[in-house]
């Protein structure tokens, strides 16, 4: 009788150690899951390339955000984390987010994304004359992943703009300056799509119909207006409407536009410098320069916010033709004569 029962005490001791032998790797992923990053203050952290368990650990490290790389690796292993499951983008990681939670923000989603992976903020602007597109894809991948060799030769690849219906020339118009939020991880193709869905919506069918009210046939025509004006005038909101409709006026009676930007244009980066243009910068041959030939020019001349389309979607009730520009401002006149005038002053 006591032998049987030292013999079950011996079988319960024994399955107790195989028990605790089988589950202490599982209780120590428990509490090493459960442990706390390092960080003191609220860090960024970029995952910008496909990374193992062990290359994502050691940046960790590296930028104190962990202190032991071997049980993030052995709790990522647990989850089957693999380069394939870790999403690239920007992540804010708080102070003392669990091991548990860091993982699991970093692993890819249904979408795509990483569970707790952050937008970043978009914005370019300034861009203008024959290379627009490349300034905007050197602005957009300071921000975002994307390099910017291969946005600028995909924005410039005929089958991407002739997707969007647009000519190589007028494909700028669909790119409204602004500040947009989007993934770190945005490539080339998702990047235009944003884009084309933003160009969509602001033009509403009111501002369809808008177009047909001043004599315009499509949306590029009016960013080309509107292209002109900022760069007759880039200081003044309030000149925006009273220039466009000037150019409309010209426009209306066959007179040539006569614009000083659109000439400009022409010669790309060789007059960066000049302060004073001289006839002969005008006297280029060339489809953008409205001194030799009437109507708008084939596309925009510069990038332009939605205020200056607004503003020359909806011009002054004026009767302009004539401007002259100190500098700062615009002096306006109906006739040649008033033109002069205003020059003398």
């Amino acid at each position: 009788m006591k032998g049987n029962k030292i013999k079950i005490l011996i079988t319960v001791v024994s399955a107790v150690i195989l028990l605790v032998i089988i589950l202490l790797p599982k209780i120590s992923l428990y509490f090493a899951s459960e442990s706390f990053t390092i960080n003191k203050k609220e860090t960024v952290f970029f995952i910008d390339k496909k990374s193992s368990l062990k290359e994502l650990a050691e940046k960790l490290k590296a930028e104190k955000i962990i202190e032991d790389t071997d049980a993030l690796i052995e709790i990522g292993d647990y989850k089957g984390l693999d380069e394939n499951k870790i999403a690239l983008g920007k992540y804010i990681i708080a102070p003392g987010t669990k091991i548990k939670d860091l993982l699991n923000g970093f692993t890819i989603n249904s979408k795509g994304n990483g569970n707790a992976e952050v937008e970043v903020t978009i914005t370019f602007n300034n861009c203008k004359g024959m290379y627009q597109l490349d300034q905007l894809s050197k602005k957009v991948s300071e921000t975002i992943l994307i390099d910017s060799a291969s946005l600028s030769s995909y924005l410039n690849d005929p089958s991407t703009y002739s997707k969007y219906g647009f000519s190589r020339e007028q494909f700028p118009a669909m790119f409204i300056p602004d500040s947009y939020k989007v993934f770190y991880d945005t490539d080339e193709k998702q990047f235009v799509e944003k884009m084309a869905k933003e160009f969509k919506k602001f033009w509403t069918p009111k501002r369809i119909e808008k177009l047909d009210e001043i004599n315009l046939s499509s949306p590029s025509e009016l960013y080309t207006l509107a292209s002109m004006v900022y760069l007759e005038q880039s200081r003044l909101e309030k000149e925006w409407s009273d220039i466009s409709k000037l150019y409309l006026n010209r426009m209306e009676i066959n007179m040539p536009l006569q614009s000083d930007p659109t000439f400009v244009y022409c010669w790309g980066d060789e007059l960066k410098g000049v302060t004073r243009l001289l006839y002969e910068h005008r006297d280029i041959d060339c489809s953008y320069n409205t001194y030799k030939i009437k109507g708008l020019p084939p596309g925009p001349i510069c990038l332009v916010n939605s205020k200056v389309l607004k503003a020359s979607l909806n011009p002054s009730d004026v009767n302009y033709l004539y401007m002259y520009g100190d500098g700062t401002r615009h002096y306006f006149s109906r006739n040649y004569s008033g033109h002069i005038r205003n020059t003398r002053k």
